[in-house]
């Protein structure tokens, strides 16, 4: 049976891709959970999995054409049934329990088993009929409770249970991750899982049916029987579909009642069930595809991991988690890991001049889009930028005595963008114009629910934004771990669509390339951004606190703000920014290290 792949929900805000690269080609065997094309958003360039193992037997779109959520990219199925598929439809005659309607094939699931139309295998092998009404009749129905106050959806990490198995009232039934959390879903009555309906690795929304437990016996599995053989002679020459046989024939015979509901699951379920026993880790404890796949990718030793989900099952984050970890160890091997990181790829472009001059490219989808929107942003908006010099000399003093500690026992580097973010977050919360949007057909101004502050990060493919949300309510720590975190992953193309929007306000880093000071242009819809200089020692005057003047060196840097005129006055501008340079001249940080 073949199945179709289709573009996913990438992001609250996302509502089609372009197709950058096909994986695989047409009559390629692929894996269940196998990267199959790659997919470029507004946001995000990402792989596109197979749900199911198979071959590919068509594809849709062609690389560069653009496609809308949930529209068909490609179809996947067994490449020796499709073909079979245009004869099976005089085989599905013999389902039918009066033999001379030759004509009606009502059910053409009956392709399945084509073992011996002799036996009447087709309806033995269909419990997927009565099973679904004998769950909506007798069953219950098992959902996804609300996990928490803003959980909305959760990820199907294993299932504990098979269709057939019985299970007992609040035995935990299947294991479910959620972005907050990892928990058992238990079974709310005692009886028999009847049928599954979410594979693993699927998300289901907080209410959505998981699976329907009941009772066995009132699945009506005895009517093969009334099948007689009186179609054996019709249809001889219509089996030459001996290889299915093989499979169903053994499990009939011991446990007919309990096997066959396996055979309904999908070929995702069936997939992961097969290939559970090695998808698991040194001490045999279970590993999703996801979790497999992203190990591989950072080098990581599944055994080396402890997990910190249910049973001791190992997480995405505890990858991500052992991934950072090997980084920061100061091994000879890590600057070799990180040498194709995209920082050295981009050192390495001017070399190379030579062969790319003359030469016309397409430009990316990404290009394209910040193309778009700065033009827009300075079309939309009546932008200026203020700008003052500030004296970093007192944080530096307290980078020099505390940074070498934290990066020990924090993981991360303190560098001089988690003060400025802390001082930007609490000036926000002093001046909630400069965190608002504007509407002016509307004739509105909203304020924003938070300081939801958006990090410049420079990448390969280009500028990206990843937001850290309520960025005001964190500390020191942990503004230095959530910037180490989304720029590592932004750079490495592993950052969430949803982590790339809601931002009320924007950073943006250009002194890290030597830049003292710039004029950044505006994230629409928002009405500001601040842009950091290069930090640079250069003589000036100073003044104590008893007024005396002396010309010291000093850590300077520029701050400049690009902020819209519609909704921001300079002098708000002018406040906003002195806000900033006192708190981070004041130096008053020092009592989250303990100095």
């Amino acid at each position: 049976m073949s199945t179709e792949v289709t573009l996913p929900a990438l992001g609250e805000s996302v509502t089609e891709g372009t197709i950058s690269r096909w994986l695989k080609a047409v009559g390629d065997t692929i894996e269940a959970d196998e990267p199959l094309l790659e997919v470029s958003t507004d946001k995000v360039d990402t792989e596109i999995p197979s749900p199911v193992a198979g071959t590919l037997l068509e594809i849709k779109f062609d690389e560069d054409d653009t496609a809308q959520v949930g529209d068909v990219l490609a179809i996947i199925g067994d490449a020796d049934e499709s073909s079979a598929a245009d004869e099976t439809p005089g085989e599905e005659e013999p389902a039918q329990e009066e033999a001379p309607a030759e004509e009606t094939a009502p059910e053409p699931e009956a392709e399945e088993p084509a073992d011996e139309p002799v036996e009447a295998a087709p309806p033995a092998d269909e419990p997927e009929m009565p099973s679904g009404g004998g769950g909506s009749a007798s069953g219950t129905e098992v959902t996804l409770p609300a996990l928490g106050e803003s959980v909305t959806e959760g990820t199907i990490s294993r299932w504990l249970k098979a269709v057939g198995d019985t299970v007992e009232a609040d035995e935990a039934l299947l294991e479910v991750s959620t972005d907050k959390v990892d928990t058992e879903i238990p079974s709310p009555v005692a009886g028999t899982l009847l049928e599954i309906k979410f594979d693993e690795d699927d998300t289901a929304q907080v209410g959505d049916v998981l699976a329907i437990v009941g009772d066995a016996a009132a699945e009506p599995k005895e009517e093969p029987k009334p099948e007689p053989k009186e179609e054996p002679k019709p249809e001889p020459k219509e089996e030459p579909k001996p290889e299915p046989k093989e499979e169903p024939k053994p499990e009939p015979k011991e446990e007919s009642k309990k096997e066959e509901p396996k055979q309904e699951h999908s070929p995702a379920v069936e997939a992961a069930v097969a290939r559970r026993a090695t998808e698991a880790s040194g001490d045999g404890t279970y590993v999703t595809p996801l979790v497999r796949k992203l190990a591989k990718e950072h080098d990581v030793d599944l055994n080396s991991i402890k997990g910190t989900g249910v049973g001791g099952r190992i997480r995405k984050q505890d990858v991500l988690d052992a991934a950072e970890a090997a980084k920061q160890a100061p091994t000879a091997e890590a600057p070799k890991k990180d040498a194709p990181a995209a920082a050295p790829k981009a050192k390495e472009a001017p070399a190379s001049a030579d062969q790319v001059r003359g030469k016309t490219e397409k430009l990316s989808r990404l290009r394209k889009v910040i193309a778009s929107r700065m033009v827009e942003s300075l079309q939309t908006s009546a932008q200026l930028t203020a700008t003052v010099e500030v004296d970093l000399t007192a944080i530096s003093q307290i980078r020099k005595q505390v940074k070498d500690d934290f990066k020990k026992r924090e993981g991360v580097s303190l560098s001089y963008l988690p003060f400025i973010v802390m001082a930007a977050g609490e000036a926000l919360k002093q001046f909630p114009i400069v965190n608002a949007t504007i509407d002016t057909e509307a004739g509105t101004m909203t304020y924003a629910d938070g300081e939801h502050i958006g990090i410049a990060v420079d990448t390969e493919r280009g500028l990206l934004v990843p937001v850290i949300k309520n960025a005001g309510d964190l500390n020191l720590t942990g503004l230095a771990k959530k910037i180490g975190d989304l720029a590592a992953r932004t750079r490495d193309s592993k950052v969430g669509p949803d982590e790339l929007s809601g931002g009320s306000f924007t950073i943006t880093n250009y002194g890290s390339a030597g830049t003292l000071f710039d004029t950044p242009i505006v994230n629409q819809p928002e009405v500001a951004i601040l842009g950091t200089g290069a930090l640079v020692k250069r003589p000036v005057v100073v003044e104590d606190r008893f007024g005396n003047e002396s010309i010291a060196v000093r850590h300077m840097m520029y701050l400049s703000l690009s902020y819209d005129h519609r909704l921001i006055d300079g002098a708000v501008a002018a406040r906003f920014l002195s806000a900033i340079k006192e708190r981070l001249e004041d130096g008053d940080f020092g009592g989250e290290f303990g100095i």
